[in-house]
């Protein structure tokens, strides 16, 4: 299980489900700069894109080996992130919809003090920063369910690696129980391929609260003390043995299994999830 690598005969889907809503205003540092959590991950899901484009890129040209959905969610209700559907988009096709990047200098301090400028790797946008109203995450949910549901149905994604589903939030649903919470989100992780079951990854960010951050729990971490940190590690999915390796350097140590979840996560750590979350999947 989870061992089929992605080639463009077994394609696999990757779902971004980002919360829009009005706290996403909320100010944070990501790098050097602060700024709000919709554009810090506005920022960071256009660099997860930039670099699954690049690792489908050879010397022929653009390989097709993913479907991606990008879903927002927020006071409007339900809208698409990148395209004018709620729906998968081919990896071409998401990849023609990033504007042409230009190049941009940081500013990186030396360790005898001294400033130097550095090239930033100049990064398309897909996504842009959204944050308005409610957190209406369970009809976000019920929408991620049917499209994974009609994506793994398909005769020729059988043999696939399973999607993979983050969902990146920085509170709780507005329009939705515990128990209703944790029923879409279990029906998502009961869909499957023949490799493996959906994984579905939730990502809290952090609210500049002193709670301590939670990455990819373990079972006896799993009584946190933070009644929706508990809620989240119940919605969320034990990770592949694949993912392991790479699940220890983030945490610096730990036992498996590991939980896909994470509680108060930096806009960095955001970052490293979704790398673990994608990049652990073997391309061909």
């Amino acid at each position: 299980m989870y061992t089929q690598s992605i080639t463009r005969n077994h394609r696999t889907a990757f779902v971004l489900a980002i919360d829009c809503s009005g706290s996403m205003n909320e100010e944070v540092r990501f790098g050097h700069r602060r700024m709000t959590k919709a554009a810090a991950v506005a920022a960071v899901a256009n660099r997860l894109l930039f670099e699954l484009t690049e690792r489908a890129r050879r010397s022929d040209g653009l390989r097709d080996y993913y479907d991606i959905a990008l879903i927002g969610y927020g006071g409007s209700g339900l809208h698409p992130l990148v395209g004018d559907r709620l729906d998968f988009l081919t990896l071409p096709e998401v990849a023609a919809r990033g504007t042409h990047p230009t190049a941009t200098q940081s500013e990186y301090r030396l360790p005898d003090g001294s400033a130097a400028l550095l090239d930033e790797v100049p990064v398309p946008v897909w996504i842009t920063p959204q944050a308005e109203g409610e957190t209406p995450m369970y009809e976000a949910l019920l929408a991620v369910r049917d499209l994974v549901a009609r994506w793994t149905a398909r005769p020729e994604h059988a043999a696939s690696f399973p999607p993979v589903v983050f969902n990146i939030t920085d509170g709780e649903a507005s329009d939705c129980d515990d128990a209703e919470l944790r029923e879409v989100c279990s029906q998502i992780r009961t869909l499957h391929t023949d490799d493996g079951a959906v994984l579905l990854i939730n990502i809290h960010i952090a609210s500049g609260t002193d709670e301590r951050a939670l990455l990819f729990p373990t079972t006896d971490e799993a009584s946190y003390g933070n009644r929706y940190a508990a809620l989240l590690y119940d919605c969320s999915s034990e990770m592949p043995a694949a993912f392991d390796a790479a699940i220890r350097d983030l945490r610096g140590g730990g036992q498996p299994p590991f939980r896909g979840m994470s509680y108060n996560a930096s806009m960095q750590e955001l970052l490293t999830i979704l790398n673990i979350g994608s990049i652990s999947v073997k391309t061909e």
